[in-house]
């Protein structure tokens, strides 16, 4: 593992590991991809205020996030197909979560079902929601959730239409993939994935078929989750999800300050800075840029974490300075899932926890929570200059 320093050292090692459809699955965004882009360039434009001659021993990254203790504000987010990037890829990475006492978050479109996560992990994890046409499966999932003792749900807003997301289409991507002369191709030359793939506990997305009416094969399930996009879902509807959920909520997807008052106004126990990874509108600010804005209109009412282009500590620490309590990660432990299971996962929250508390040393401090925008010498997201 020496050779391994950075979460983008996993990226390449993913890319030579797991077939095409699936690596570019994790690794693209809709369109032409400049928000995408945008998500993890715009880090840069943050300028660290570096301290010198200041006690920084006995440092800790330790926190809460959503009322949870945390061993740093880090959790992993929810990522559709993970089961895809390795054999029982849910479950390799929520014990890696477990075992770094950070929280883990289950996709809907998750690979291993609920029920397969909590059978392999002790601690409760986080479970998002997609809220689709059919209100009796929603309505399971959440019984579901609870019944295995879920701690959170994360109800991701910004998805009542799928964004173009050209490589998913061109790769005709489906789990599993059809057995078409190029995706027998992408696997042929991918063969551990594939003996590992054969032994693996599932191969479809377990959170549906099985539970939803009318999922029995690929086609069907196809048909189904294309139809089950909800475009008529709007705030009420979080009403409907606070009767079936007495839990935290978690709202994800806001992007803008009049929206994240509306979700303080639901109710939101936490809410979630995000563009969907760059995923849905192409065209649309990073999240970085647009987090100091909806801090400032939330104020202290509700617990804002952030989401997107997070790929070190660095990025981490930034979001921490303006304003964010929490972040999550997605393809920075992706692709060290990709690359190598669950120590993939593991390895690559160590070195995010590294960069995080070595970055937080430089600008002298010794607690996160103490971190804020006094700890940046500028930035180009909103009209205050520090």
């Amino acid at each position: 593992m020496a050779d391994i320093l950075t979460t983008y050292d996993y990226k390449e090692l993913a890319r030579r590991r797991v077939p095409r459809m699936f690596f570019d699955y994790a690794d693209s965004g809709s369109w032409t991809q400049s928000t995408y882009r945008r998500n993890s360039r715009d880090f840069s434009e943050i300028l660290l205020r570096q301290r010198v001659a200041i006690d920084i021993g006995n440092r800790s990254l330790e926190t809460n996030m959503a009322a949870e203790r945390v061993a740093m504000p880090i959790a992993l987010a929810p990522t559709g197909l993970a089961g895809m990037q390795h054999a029982n890829g849910e479950i390799l990475a929520a014990r890696a979560a477990e075992e770094f006492s950070v929280p883990f978050t289950l996709s809907t479109m998750s690979i291993c079902s609920i029920e397969d996560v909590a059978e392999a992990t002790k601690k409760p994890f986080w479970f998002q929601l997609y809220v689709m046409r059919d209100r009796d499966f929603a309505a399971s999932l959440l019984d579901r959730a609870l019944a295995v003792g879920c701690s959170a749900i994360v109800l991701t807003l910004d998805l009542q239409v799928l964004g173009q997301r050209h490589k998913d289409i061109r790769n005709g991507l489906s789990a599993p993939p059809r057995m078409t002369l190029s995706n027998i191709a992408q696997m042929a030359v991918r063969p551990l994935w594939c003996l590992q793939m054969l032994g693996a506990k599932r191969k479809t997305f377990g959170n549906i078929v099985g539970h939803a009416k009318g999922v029995s094969d690929l086609s069907s399930l196809s048909s189904w989750i294309e139809e089950q996009f909800n475009p008529h879902f709007s705030w009420p509807d979080i009403e409907w999800i606070r009767q079936h959920w007495s839990g935290k909520l978690i709202l994800k997807g806001l992007m803008d300050p009049l929206d994240a008052s509306r979700a303080v106004d639901a109710g939101a126990d936490a809410i979630i800075v995000s563009n969907h990874g760059g995923r849905q509108l192409d065209g649309a600010p990073s999240s970085i840029s647009a987090l100091p804005e909806i801090v400032d209109a939330v104020g202290d009412q509700v617990e804002v974490h952030f989401d997107g282009g997070i790929m070190s500590g660095q990025d981490v620490f930034r979001a921490l300075c303006l304003g964010a309590k929490a972040t999550y990660v997605g393809r920075a432990y992706l692709y060290g899932l990709g690359a190598a299971g669950q120590a993939g996962v593991a390895r690559a929250l160590a070195i995010l926890q590294k960069e995080l508390d070595l970055t937080m040393a430089l600008c002298g401090e010794r607690r996160i929570q103490d971190v804020g925008r006094h700890n940046i010498v500028s930035h180009p997201f909103d009209n205050r200059r520090e």
